[in-house]
């Protein structure tokens, strides 16, 4: 009897841990999600991509605006992120690599010196926008965000540096900054509490 009652808890253990898991968001709910970080006038135009493996997209929405969105990727932690169409050849070929075995890193040198080289398109300025929280931040079902999500939006200007914009190269409270000066991946980072 002993016996028996172990095999049921063994067999039905697993059907219980899905049971209690919690169900995975629709593609609307995931469209509806990965829109959150742009401007209002934004969102129903925008491309949206969602996550079929590690940096492997596919389209949830084929939008008729310059927006692309990614949406959440199942993890530990919730992040969208949504840029202008201009820097998507970038930005996919950073999804390449790092589906290659590149580290983030390895893909950010190859990337700059394609840039440099001329093979890989660099908008000359392009905005992203982003939304980061820990897991559980967003709520699918009712697409609302938990007070921890924080927001960042940065301005893509390939080159620019702390002299040839005026801005620091440091972050500063309540101050946007250039980060990666000099590099292709230049940008001006605004932070959330601007």
């Amino acid at each position: 009897m002993r016996r028996l009652l172990a095999l049921a808890l063994i067999l039905t253990a697993p059907a219980l841990a899905a049971q209690d898991a919690a169900p995975q968001p629709t593609d609307a709910q995931l469209i509806a999600g990965a829109v959150l970080p742009l401007p209002e006038e934004y969102r129903d135009g925008a491309t949206v991509l969602g996550w079929t493996g590690p940096n492997q997209t596919r389209v949830l929405r084929k939008g008729d605006g310059r927006m692309i969105c990614l949406a959440d990727e199942p993890s530990a932690r919730f992040h969208v992120a949504c840029y202008h169409d201009t820097l998507e050849p970038f930005m996919a070929r950073g999804r390449q690599l790092r589906a290659a075995g590149m580290s983030g890193q390895e893909a950010a040198e190859r990337r700059n010196a394609e840039v440099d080289a001329g093979t890989l398109a660099m908008p000359m300025r392009a905005a992203l926008w982003s939304l980061s929280g820990p897991e559980g931040s967003w709520n699918p079902a009712t697409n609302e965000l938990g007070p921890e999500v924080r927001s960042l939006t940065v301005i893509y200007i390939p080159g620019a540096t702390g002299a040839s914009t005026g801005l620091s190269e440091k972050p500063a409270p309540n101050m946007p900054w250039v980060m990666f000066p000099g590099t292709p991946r230049a940008h001006i980072m605004f932070i959330p509490e601007m």
